[in-house]
């Protein structure tokens, strides 16, 4: 799977004209599906008088389910959203949103004219965007000693795990990520170097991006 690095506050840009119509598309990484339609309430914004904004976003996949939503915002039935939402798939993507944002031109383009259109919109916003492969990982909350951290961040960095949070009081207690095919090498090697007496707590999964 693959995601866009692109933050809501910077979305990859573009935009084409159809027959008098300006179709613009931006796209973004969202973190879940609330953010992406805030994301697509922040693009009406920029576009008082636009005639439609679809939208679709694809989230999750580290637990092996992805969640998915569309809008044709009053455009014929399976025209805007659905086009757009095929892009994403069609590109393995997850953990983002892309808004086709429509100036209408005055002359009418039919159901095949509007799905060619907003799927062309979506693609030029997504080709514009800055992509990374996703890596699935699962989270792991470790209490420790002090004087065990150096041992175990050793043990973290040989199975690519990335710390997530830590909380420093009488002891410390660190959350990492680890790609979920490191997972068992990594609770197996944990176990093995403090003799059982720490055991990585599994508290989450998350999807991990990587530049390409």
């Amino acid at each position: 799977m693959f995601t866009l690095l692109d933050p809501p506050d910077s979305p990859a840009h573009d935009s084409m004209v159809e027959k008098k119509s300006e179709f613009i598309g931006d796209a973004c990484h969202v973190d879940s599906l609330e953010d992406a339609l805030a994301f697509v309430e922040s693009i009406r914004e920029q576009h008082p008088k636009s005639r439609h904004v679809a939208y679709a976003a694809i989230c999750g996949g580290a637990d092996g389910r992805l969640s998915e939503r569309m809008s044709d915002d009053g455009e014929p039935s399976g025209t805007a959203g659905k086009p757009i939402l095929d892009v994403l798939r069609a590109n393995g993507l997850t953990d983002c949103v892309v808004a086709v944002t429509r100036y209408f031109g005055g002359i009418l383009l039919g159901s095949g004219g509007l799905i060619r259109a907003y799927s062309t919109g979506a693609s030029l916003a997504v080709k514009a965007a800055t992509r990374a492969r996703i890596v699935p990982c699962r989270v792991y909350r470790v209490r420790l000693e002090y004087a065990q951290i150096g041992s175990f961040q050793r043990i973290a960095a040989a199975v690519d795990g990335e710390q997530v949070s830590q909380e420093f009081t009488d002891r410390v207690v660190i959350e990492v990520s680890v790609p979920m095919d490191r997972a068992e090498a990594f609770e197996i090697r944990v176990r093995e170097a403090f003799n059982a007496a720490v055991v990585p707590d599994p508290v989450a999964t998350l999807n991990r991006p990587v530049p390409l």
